[in-house]
C-alpha cells in the first residue's frame, strides 16, 4: 500500500478568497515504511502573504518571487500522487487550496488523482475525545519528538505527521499477513487485510459442554480443589 503525508503553507485561509499555496511537503510509506522517495517544492503565489500567515511559516515574499509558479510543477505534482492513499492532518484545508490550484489549471479535482484522502484529525478526535488534537499536541502525546517545529513547514510537518500516523495505527500491523509466491523467479509480496475478512464464530455443541464441565471437575478434583477457576468463583463471590 502506497501512503502519502501531505502538507501545505499558503499565503492565508481563504482558498476562494484569492490566497495561494506557498509550499507543498509529500512523505511517501510504502507497507508501513518510509522510503525517503519525498516531494518537496516551494512555491511563487503571484502575491503577498497576509501578516498573520507569514507569523505562522515564516516564508517571506522575497523568497518566493524566484520559485516556480504551481502551473510549472503540477503535472510532477499530479504523477508522484497519483494512485496513492493521501493522509492529510484537517483535510479539507489543504484539498480545498488543491482544488482551486487545479482549477486554475483548468485540471479535474484532486480526488480524481488519488485513492483516497484520510484525514488524521478526524482519527485523532475519535481515539483522544474532548481533547486538544492538533499536530503539536498528538506530538506530546504519542512522544514524537517535534523540537525542530518552530515555525511551520509543509516537509517538516508532512515528517511529523507520518510518526503520529504510525504511532496512531500502531496496534495495525498484527492484522496484516504477507503471502510470498512459490515461484523464486515471480517472488512477490502481497499484503493481505485480514480486517476484510468475516471470521465465522462456532458455538460449542451441547455434548461438547458437558464434556468441558466433566473436564474441569476432574481437574478440580484431582487438585483437592485448589483450581485457579475455583478460587476466582470465590474472590468473586
Amino acid at each position: 500500500m502506497r501512503q502519502i503525508f501531505l502538507d501545505t503553507e499558503t499565503t492565508g485561509l481563504s482558498a476562494e478568497g484569492g490566497d495561494r499555496i506557498i509550499e507543498i511537503g509529500c512523505v511517501e510509506m510504502f507497507n508501513r515504511k518510509l522510503t525517503g522517495n519525498n516531494l518537496h517544492v516551494y512555491l511563487n503565489p503571484e502575491r503577498d502573504s497576509h501578516e498573520d500567515a507569514l507569523r505562522v511559516h515564516g516564508i517571506t515574499n522575497e523568497f518566493l518571487k524566484d520559485k516556480p509558479k504551481f502551473a510549472q510543477v503540477v503535472d510532477q505534482f499530479l504523477a508522484y500522487i497519483a494512485g496513492a492513499e493521501i493522509i492529510i492532518h484537517n483535510a479539507p484545508f489543504d484539498i480545498g487550496f488543491l482544488n482551486k490550484e487545479l482549477e486554475l489549471q483548468g485540471r479535474p479535482r484532486f480526488t480524481t488523482f488519488v485513492d483516497g484522502i484520510t484525514d488524521t484529525l478526524v482519527m485523532a478526535k475519535e481515539m483522544f475525545p474532548g481533547k486538544r488534537n492538533s499536530l503539536d499536541s498528538l506530538c506530546d502525546r504519542l512522544e514524537v519528538d517535534n523540537s525542530g517545529r518552530t515555525l511551520h513547514g509543509a516537509l517538516l510537518d508532512a515528517e511529523l505527521l507520518a510518526d503520529v500516523y504510525i504511532n496512531m495505527t500502531r496496534g495495525q500491523d498484527a492484522l496484516l499477513m504477507e503471502v510470498e509466491s512459490e515461484d523464486p523467479q515471480t517472488r512477490t509480496l502481497e499484503v493481505v487485510d485480514l480486517r476484510l475478512f468475516k471470521l465465522p464464530v462456532i458455538a460449542a455443541s451441547e455434548q461438547e459442554l458437558v464434556q468441558h464441565d466433566e473436564l474441569l471437575a476432574q481437574l478440580d478434583k484431582s487438585s483437592g480443589g485448589k483450581t485457579v477457576w475455583r478460587n476466582a468463583a470465590i474472590s468473586v463471590a
